[in-house]
């Protein structure tokens, strides 16, 4: 099954036979494969190359400047990670990937960074003041477009519009870039491990070089081949739980690049308040068909799944 396109456009079109025609697309997409390309998002493609451009100039800085900022000394996950500190496929070798991670900049004594101090805080950002101005313009388009496409599966699932779109106050996105250097020849690492995604949907900005691999329902590797000015969008393992795998979270990995070949991509990880109750969804149960998950707190859930996926971040 290839990867469907939806149009942004479209989506949110005044025109209702417009907008749910392609609504009903979505909701398909989300059902059969849980990914799909968002064409003609309001994301600029100035901004886009922005970011390409602020990605290649942090992660070409020495590595004691991007270790100033080193993941490992921020307690809410805030940083720069280098190569192989990441472990997506729990079986397999670490990613040969080096990452940046933002999300909101939250001060010490904000009442949540003290309730929830591992997944909420300040960043630790770039030197580059540049690349802080960069970042932070995308985080906020990005996050519209996020809202924009929550709205629609909400309606998709005929549910309130706001539906998902309220759990989004002090929500803990995460807008992260990353840098795939070329793998040695006799090098096996993945770019990226299979793996699904912890949170809501992930909407992927990834650059023309390809690597990108979804696993279809026969369980073959489907290539996500870059389109210009796209974006992948993705069922994370938090919506299938609440929809009641209605909507599905699809394994997928990166194939590093060749020799002499660097890949770029950028995943705004979109994960609603640590508050959040994620209990079934209305529309996804019956007594036919009984939720099938316990309910549990959004953000119990994204910790859990970082723990696992850290090693820094095991409890001793």
């Amino acid at each position: 099954m290839s990867i469907p396109l939806i149009d942004f456009e479209k989506l949110t079109s005044s025109n209702q036979t417009v907008s749910q025609a392609e609504i009903q697309a979505l909701d398909s997409a989300c059902r059969e494969i849980g990914f799909f390309y968002l064409v003609n998002s309001s994301l600029s493609p100035a901004l886009m190359k922005k970011l390409m451009g602020a990605a290649q100039r942090f992660f070409a800085q020495p590595d004691e400047v991007k270790r100033a900022i080193d993941i490992k000394n921020s307690p809410n996950h805030r940083g720069y990670g280098g190569i192989g500190e990441e472990q997506l496929d729990e079986v397999s070798h670490a990613d040969w990937k080096e990452t940046f991670d933002m999300a909101l900049d939250l001060a010490k004594d904000h009442p949540l960074v003290g309730k929830y101090p591992t997944m909420y805080g300040p960043n630790q950002n770039p030197s580059d003041p540049l690349v802080v101005e960069v970042l932070q313009d995308y985080y906020v388009a990005a996050f519209e477009v996020a809202q924009k496409v929550l709205t629609a599966m909400a309606q998709a699932l005929k549910l309130e519009a706001d539906f998902f779109t309220q759990c989004f106050t002090d929500h803990v996105t995460v807008l992260r870039m990353i840098h795939y250097p070329p793998r040695p020849a006799d090098d096996h690492h993945n770019g990226a491990g299979a793996h699904t995604d912890y949170g809501c949907i992930t909407l992927l900005l990834q650059d023309m070089i390809g690597g990108l691999q979804v696993k279809n329902r026969r369980g073959e590797w489907v290539d996500a081949t870059p389109v210009e000015n796209a974006l992948v969008v993705n069922i994370g393992d938090l919506m299938q739980r609440w929809t009641n795998d209605e909507y599905v979270s699809t394994s997928h990995r990166v194939v590093s690049p060749l020799s002499g070949v660097d890949r770029y991509s950028f995943p705004f990880f979109v994960e609603p308040d640590y508050e959040t109750n994620v209990a079934c969804v209305p529309s996804c149960f019956s007594a036919d068909n009984p939720a099938k998950y316990a309910p549990i707190l959004s953000g119990d859930w994204i910790q859990s799944r970082f723990d696992a996926t850290y090693a820094y971040r095991e409890k001793n």
